[in-house]
């Protein structure tokens, strides 16, 4: 299936995700920071980033800003995962290049729904 990379501090959020996931066949790496992200990303170069707002050194529209501005990590594919819900943020998330912008609380069918469409996507 796909790598999925989550970007993610609550430690709890990521077990529940990955758990979800891998039942699925992906293969899940993470990371809880910005700077780590960025380097995962670089590194691994995953399906998908499923990509929190609010972490620690870097945000994650300063991540998604240096992911797309990176040639290497460009065309990977984002998915903005956050309790960032104001018009502003998704407006900001969106424009910024991510594929798609999920609020939470969310549910695991619109999640797993919402990864699938977004590789489906990104595999044309």
């Amino acid at each position: 299936m796909a790598q999925i990379l989550i970007v993610e501090d609550e430690a709890n959020i990521v077990s529940l995700i990955s758990i979800r996931l891998e039942r699925l066949g992906h293969s899940i790496s993470s990371a809880d920071n910005g700077i780590t992200a960025l380097d995962l990303a670089r590194k691994i170069n995953p399906d998908l980033i499923l990509l929190d707002v609010m972490l620690p050194l870097l945000n994650g529209f300063q991540v998604l800003q240096q992911l797309k501005a990176d040639p290497a990590t460009a065309a990977i594919p984002v998915l903005m995962l956050t309790a960032r819900g104001h018009e502003s943020d998704i407006v900001a998330g969106l424009e910024g290049g991510a594929d798609d912008y999920l609020i939470k609380p969310f549910s695991f069918p619109e999640l797993i729904a919402r990864v699938g469409t977004t590789l489906a996507r990104h595999r044309q």
